[in-house]
């Protein structure tokens, strides 16, 4: 076989790897899109900056919210524990049924994208607390969890040979993209305004998500770009620099189903690696500005704000994304991780120092730590399990963000309330460490010794050239 096979139109070659791996190669993206698969990055961005408003807008509007419906501290940020309880545990469920076919991306982000929109218009509409748990938490933190949980996943898909720049910079979307909205609702957000604000929102929101979502398809189960060797045998400079990329970070060796990827013991892990460092990064989140304003640094909290933070958060993750597609994604994510602890010590001492600009700094850096690790979980776990159920297999990692949660708002709370600020930051640098060290163990597993994923159905079938 030639080193990059030639085929008719529409049809395609099954080339295996030495570990019996079946890449489906012929097929160019555009006989399968109708255009170029960059459209599967430049739509799922575009509507994961429609749906970031949930992520990093909602500190920023809540105080009008609870003066306008008359909320309780804790009532308000059990609103937000629960939308981010719904919005990762859509992840795996969502996953499943996307991979059996019985629910297509398209139609995942039009749902999505209706739910998100209903979400936010309750808010507006709604003000027992206890029905917007179940209206903008439930039916919201679904609809931004399945469009977040498709964008990722498409990326993922469409770049299996060089996925973890495009993760990044979709990922990079759900941080920076509300950026215009925080400011919305610093400076013309009020009382006798904040249902028009909300309802626009609303419906911008789901014009942008079921316009971007209506273009989503899925290439075929192990498909494989036609100007790609899967077995690097190309010896032009492009073939050669695809090559050194590829050795970084080698495809996986078989299409693993949940349950293999679980055996694997790497899956758990990688859970394990996100649940600690998704608590720390949401205790940063949770717990920054409050730890400025007991040290006095006022003017400090107004510089660096909510909007600020996002951007360093989304460009640290694209930027992340696209080092660990030359340097690997295991290896950066270490980095990003060991960087994450330092921000917590820093952010401690420069605050203890009443040091200004050294605490704006580790502020900075801990935003930025804080939110890099996402695409590079994203991005490993097909590097690790394949393509054809990564909708399933990231969910379930993704569903780590479940229990970090948790620990980085009401445990994290306590943890305050009982060792004060130094202990819960010192407690934070260590498990973030921690976190670091478990990824020093994370492997490529071996295909599976039966049922390697290889063959049969998961590999698309065959078809005569």
């Amino acid at each position: 076989m030639s080193a990059t096979p030639h085929v008719a139109p529409g049809q395609y070659q099954d080339v295996t790897d030495a570990n019996g791996r079946v890449y489906r190669v012929g097929e160019t993206d555009r006989s399968i899109l109708g255009r170029p698969r960059k459209w599967m990055v430049l739509l799922p961005w575009i509507a994961m900056m429609g749906v970031s408003v949930y992520e990093y807008g909602y500190s920023s509007a809540e105080e009008v919210l609870s003066n306008a419906h008359g909320w309780t501290l804790t009532q308000t940020f059990w609103i937000a524990g629960f939308w981010a309880v719904f919005q990762a545990g859509v992840a795996f469920p969502a996953g499943r049924l996307r991979e059996k076919g019985i629910l297509s991306p398209r139609s995942a982000m039009i749902i999505g994208g209706v739910l998100a929109g209903v979400g936010i218009l309750s808010l507006s509409y709604i003000g027992n607390p206890y029905l917007v748990m179940v209206t903008y938490s439930g039916l919201g933190g679904i609809g931004a969890g399945l469009v977040y949980a498709t964008c990722i996943n498409t990326v993922g898909k469409w770049y299996p040979d060089n996925k973890g720049g495009r993760t990044g910079f979709v990922n990079g979307g759900f941080a920076y993209g509300t950026l215009p909205l925080i400011f919305v609702f610093n400076y013309w957000f009020h009382p006798s305004n904040y249902k028009l604000i909300l309802d626009l929102i609303a419906v911008g929101m789901v014009i942008i998500v079921v316009w971007c979502g209506w273009f989503f398809r899925d290439p075929p189960k192990s498909w494989w770009p036609a100007d790609v060797d899967p077995l690097n045998r190309g010896t032009s400079e492009d073939a050669k620099r695809v090559a050194r990329r590829m050795a970084k970070n080698p495809p996986a060796k078989a299409q693993f189903t949940p349950m293999q990827a679980i055996k694997t013991g790497q899956l758990p892990l990688m859970w394990l690696a996100l649940v600690l460092i998704g608590g720390v990064s949401l205790f940063g989140i949770n717990f920054q500005v409050p730890f400025a304003k007991s040290l006095g640094f006022g003017p400090l909290v107004a510089a660096s704000s909510a909007g600020v933070l996002a951007v360093v958060n989304g460009v640290g993750r694209a930027a992340m994304g696209f080092l660990s597609d030359y340097l690997g994604r295991r290896l950066t994510l270490t980095l990003v991780l060991v960087v994450a602890g330092l921000a917590q010590f820093g952010v401690l001492w420069s605050g203890h120092a009443h040091n200004e600009p050294l605490f704006l700094f580790f502020a900075f850096l801990n935003g930025f730590g804080g939110g890099a690790f996402y695409p590079l979980f994203a991005s490993l776990t097909p590097d690790y399990f394949g393509e054809n159920n990564n909708a399933q297999n990231y969910g379930a990692v993704y569903s780590a963000k479940l229990v970090g949660g948790v620990g980085g708002g009401g445990l994290a709370a306590s943890v305050v309330d009982a060792w004060g600020y130094s202990g819960a930051y010192y407690l934070a640098g260590g498990i973030a460490f921690l976190s670091a060290v478990l990824t020093l163990f994370l492997r490529q597993p071996a295909a599976p010794k039966t049922g390697g994923g290889s063959v049969g159905p998961e590999a698309g079938g065959r078809r005569p050239c």
